[in-house]
């Protein structure tokens, strides 16, 4: 089931160039539904912490083995026909697991509107990619949540994927991508999914521990193309090193650690959810706050890094 360098590469391209057309099917949408609709049949059976726990685990490591297994056999059937169809979609569903163009896209659905001083408007943007309250956000506030958005979905949403696409082929990305939604659905630490999505957030910290810390790298090193300014590249590496292993999850705040020394900010802080406050550690502290034109500053950072991932990508593939 793994790709070419060339597959993979048009895969990448495809994603740059198309996104996520909402017109079409996707695999991760399909799998959103599928969590939903387990949640909803395991709650009417399952009523005690412990049940619930053994549930989640169960839904966890099943799932994505399940993903990975109709993968791998609908594009091997669909190979048997005509091995260039084979290809075809295995190519497809791959650049369905990347999400380069998407973010790009979300990115700049936030930044035009600040640009014409629509606040409103920017908040509305943000609430799509952010899961914290935005309906109060200052302008810095909705900068910083972008800016934040972009480094840790560089991670998640493209050089994760790009590892796994290189190590496995589309079927092990779409598994990863499995495990990534399971852990956005139900993999939070509130009293409703402490116990059901414990698993599947600590399968998601496992999967991403490596991704998460290239994709660091990555965006260190995409400074430097999109900057050509040593300095930069000094400084996220600085703050990746001190701040990284300060944010709650091992993962996340490796790559906001990078953008925030990067970008010279502070990344971190107080957030509300469902109007409770989170207080989080600051990441670059002796940086200035977030403004609305380190937005797409920090957007091409991230697509000089993801085309650093893609080169990587394909020459292990090449090489292997």
């Amino acid at each position: 089931m793994t790709m070419t360098g060339g597959e993979l590469l048009i895969a990448s391209a495809l994603d740059a160039i198309g996104g996520d057309p909402r017109w079409l099917p996707h695999p991760v949408r399909m799998i959103g539904r599928c969590i939903a609709w387990l949640d909803h049949r395991v709650r009417r059976v399952c009523r005690s912490g412990m049940s619930l726990r053994v549930a989640g685990i169960c839904l966890a490591g099943g799932l994505p083995i399940a993903v990975y297994c109709l993968g791998a056999v609908v594009i091997d059937e669909v190979g048997r026909l005509a091995g260039w169809l084979g290809a075809a979609l295995s190519i497809g569903l791959a650049s369905t697991t990347l999400a380069a163009r998407d973010l790009w896209d979300h990115v700049g659905a936030v930044d035009r509107p600040l640009d014409v001083g629509d606040l409103p408007a920017a908040r509305r943007a943000v609430a799509l990619i952010v899961g914290r309250d935005t309906t109060e956000l200052s302008e810095s506030e909705v900068a910083r949540a972008t800016v934040e958005t972009v480094a840790e979905s560089a991670a998640d949403g493209v050089i994760a994927p790009l590892v796994y696409l290189a190590i496995g082929g589309a079927p092990l990305a779409l598994a990863y991508k499995a495990v990534n939604t399971l852990d956005s659905m139900i993999g939070h630490r509130d009293e409703q999914y402490t116990d059901f999505g414990w698993a599947s957030a600590k399968l998601d910290d496992l999967m991403n521990w490596i991704p998460a810390r290239i994709a660091a790298i990555l965006l260190i090193a995409g400074s430097g193309v999109t900057t050509g300014q040593l300095e930069r590249l000094r400084n996220g590496w600085r703050v990746f090193c001190r701040d990284g292993s300060k944010h709650p999850s091992p993962n996340s705040g490796r790559p906001e650690a990078a953008m925030a020394g990067i970008l010279g900010v502070r990344l971190g802080g107080t957030n509300f959810y469902d109007g409770i406050a989170q207080d989080h550690p600051v990441l670059g502290q002796e940086g200035r706050g977030v403004e609305p034109q380190d937005i797409m500053a920090a957007a091409k950072i991230m697509v000089a890094a993801s085309a650093l991932g893609v080169c990587l990508a394909v020459g292990i593939r090449w090489l292997v």
